[in-house]
């Protein structure tokens, strides 16, 4: 998976970079960061937890800077596992910084990543829709940063953005019979409960979404449903 972003912040490139730099400054703008040991000056490993669906993982990252150009240009390259849920993953960085007209900096950042073992089952859609909600929740940690003690309060004390399948469960899993009551002489669309709740051997919810062309197909246990519950209402 690739995910290419820009950020626009307020703050010199002089400043941003000394952020990029500071393992346990930028570990406290990523969301899920638990800890960050620093092994040098270009090395460190961090703890960090993330959640999909219904596997959450606690990853052992190695991280490694491998190119850089102060204060223009940072490469860098980590792995990481967690054998509890027999998941790794592979990614690659880089970020450039840029100057804006008027002050502050543009940072461009592009990363790889390929997700191994049971999180790596996930559809490419679901896996880029979580990434885009930690890349929000990270510009707005790293802009506050920036800002200031006053302005890493504000963000701390706000209410959290909600993750994919984190909000409350309902007491009862998803059945057909929880559907919209239909007249007698109403039809339902051919297949759809079908789609949603597996072919009837009772042992996965299937769920098909559709954006514009593109369709997503995400399988979910019986045994998860109230997840699944949570995370079908995200999308509403």
């Amino acid at each position: 998976m690739e995910i290419e972003k820009t950020l626009l912040l307020d703050a010199p490139p002089a400043s941003v970079w000394a952020l990029l730099l500071d393992p346990n400054a930028m570990g406290a703008c990523v969301p899920g960061m638990e800890s960050i040991e620093v092994v040098s000056d270009d090395e460190y490993v961090a703890v960090m937890k993330v959640k999909i669906a219904f596997i959450s993982a606690r990853f052992k990252l190695k991280t490694r800077i491998v190119e850089r150009d102060e204060p223009r240009y940072l490469r860098a390259e980590g792995t990481g596992e967690d054998a509890s849920v027999a998941s790794s993953l592979k990614q690659s960085s880089e970020m450039w910084l840029q100057a804006r007209e008027g002050g502050g900096t543009e940072l461009r950042m592009k990363v790889k990543v390929d997700v191994l073992g049971r999180m790596g089952t996930f559809g490419l859609g679901v896996m880029k829709t979580k990434a885009d909600r930690m890349w929000d929740e990270f510009g707005v940690n790293a802009a506050a940063r920036l800002a200031g003690p006053a302005a890493v309060a504000a963000v701390a004390e706000a209410a959290p953005v909600p993750l994919v399948a984190e909000a409350p469960a309902p007491a009862q899993p998803i059945t057909a019979p929880a559907a919209p009551a239909l007249p007698a002489s109403a039809t339902p669309a051919p297949g759809f409960w079908a789609r949603l709740l597996g072919s009837g051997s009772g042992q996965e919810i299937r769920v098909e979404v559709r954006r514009g062309d593109t369709t997503i197909t995400v399988q979910w246990p019986v045994q998860a449903s109230q997840d699944c519950a949570a995370w079908l209402r995200t999308l509403v």
